[in-house]
């Protein structure tokens, strides 16, 4: 396994992969980006064709290794992008899409015919576009298309770039890499088993990333779903209803630093870390991600809550959570999926009830005064049950 970093849709990541795993697997499987699809496998359909620096480029036959220090934009990437904007409008105008298996790949490639051709020529779009296959179209509304958007542009005077965003001359990726410097360190993501950096925590990139291990939970409060969501956006009232959560320093910009206290059984870890928080207000809902490493006990991990605010009537609301994590070091050895529900389910049962104080202007506890504790007795009691609930269940399928 190897460690690559670079920037997808401009977001930094950093994670292990397999010397032969392709860059389009990695970002399909690993990130979920399945925008990208995967015909030939090959290089010769062109359904899976990203943007390797700002140049078109097969992931199928790239290696995710060989892409260390690159700018990786998949079709998720161009959802505000202005050409791509207009591609789609285009191609829906022009009937330029049947099945759609081929159109991400397709769109990735007009895009970089309408950034260089200075005219809409047919026979040059044709040529541009020959390596994207399309077994439904017959390629006429494609290229209908990617004309009139060419031609529009032109005619509001936007000039075409001769050399299409391109940096370097050289292969698809080859002017890529980090560039040493002294602000190298500050540019780096923060990797998922690396200790926080003293003073750093402004200039650390909370990559996303596919949790090992997910946890779905709920629970209800007893007040008004608008007035739940809105108490959401108050980062630091949240944490502070946060069993063993406490910040260092004032949330800014949606960011925050801080630390969350765990003990299992005769093992604690303080997890200093920091955060980031996105809400999504149509929907009401929104999403936590973080990632932290407790340096004494060699344990680190990422962390991401997702959370739904859902109205049960008018005086009372429903919170769906999502809990997703990875663990690696000495705590992992102990982090079992019963387990750590365990722990889950006692840290929500707090929270919610932390929450409900909060929201009636009830003063809270010292929540934070210690840390969430599952004692080894309880759980024991949580596997036995969980056996016992199994084994209860197989009994009676076998009897029916």
């Amino acid at each position: 396994m190897s460690s690559i970093a670079f920037t997808v849709n401009e977001r930094p990541v950093e994670m292990l992969a397999e010397p032969r795993t392709s860059l389009a697997d990695f970002v399909r499987d690993r990130l979920d980006l399945t925008g990208t699809h995967l015909g030939c496998e090959h290089g010769v359909c062109g359904a899976c064709t990203i943007l390797l620096d700002g140049v078109p480029a097969r992931s199928c036959i790239t290696y995710a290794v060989a892409c260390e220090g690159a700018a990786v934009t998949t079709i998720e990437g161009l959802d505000d992008d202005e050409i791509s904007a207009e591609l789609r409008a285009a191609f829906t105008r022009e009937h330029a899409l049947q099945c759609g298996y081929c159109t991400p790949g397709m769109l990735i490639s007009a895009r970089d015919l309408v950034l260089r051709l200075p005219q809409a020529d047919e026979k040059q779009i044709r040529i541009g576009m020959s390596g994207n296959l399309c077994r439904c179209t017959g390629y006429v509304g494609i290229v209908r298309a990617i004309v009139s958007v060419i031609e529009q542009r032109r005619n509001r005077g936007i000039i075409a770039q001769c050399d299409g965003g391109r940096k370097i001359l050289g292969p698809v990726g080859s002017g890529h890499g980090r560039q040493s410097s002294p602000d190298k360190a500050r540019s780096e993501p923060l990797r998922f088993d690396q200790a926080l950096p003293q003073g750093r925590s402004a200039d650390i990139a909370i990559a996303d990333f596919t949790p090992a291990n997910v946890l779905e939970q709920h629970f209800e409060v007893a007040h008004p779903a608008d007035r739940v969501f809105a108490a959401f956006e108050n980062v630091e009232g949240v944490a502070s209803c946060l069993p063993g959560v406490s910040l260092a320093a004032p949330v800014h910009f949606g960011r925050a630093e801080g630390a969350i206290r765990v003990k299992i059984g005769p093992i604690a870890a303080t997890f200093q870390g920091v955060a980031r928080a996105e809400q999504d207000t149509a929907n009401k809902s929104g999403r936590i991600i973080g990632i932290g490493a407790d340096a004494r006990n060699r344990s680190s991990t990422q962390g991401e809550v997702r959370y739904r605010v859902r109205s049960i009537d008018s005086t009372n609301t429903r919170v769906d959570l999502s809990i997703g994590y990875t663990l690696k070091g000495i705590l992992a050895q102990l982090g079992r999926p019963a387990l750590v529900r365990g722990l889950a389910d006692r840290m929500v049962a707090e929270f919610a009830s932390n929450l409900d104080r909060y929201l009636s202007g009830t003063p809270l506890a010292a929540a934070n005064a210690s840390p969430t504790e599952l004692n080894a007795l309880s759980l024991i009691f949580a596997t036995v049950r969980a056996y016992v609930a199994r084994w209860f269940v197989r009994d009676g399928r076998g009897s029916g």
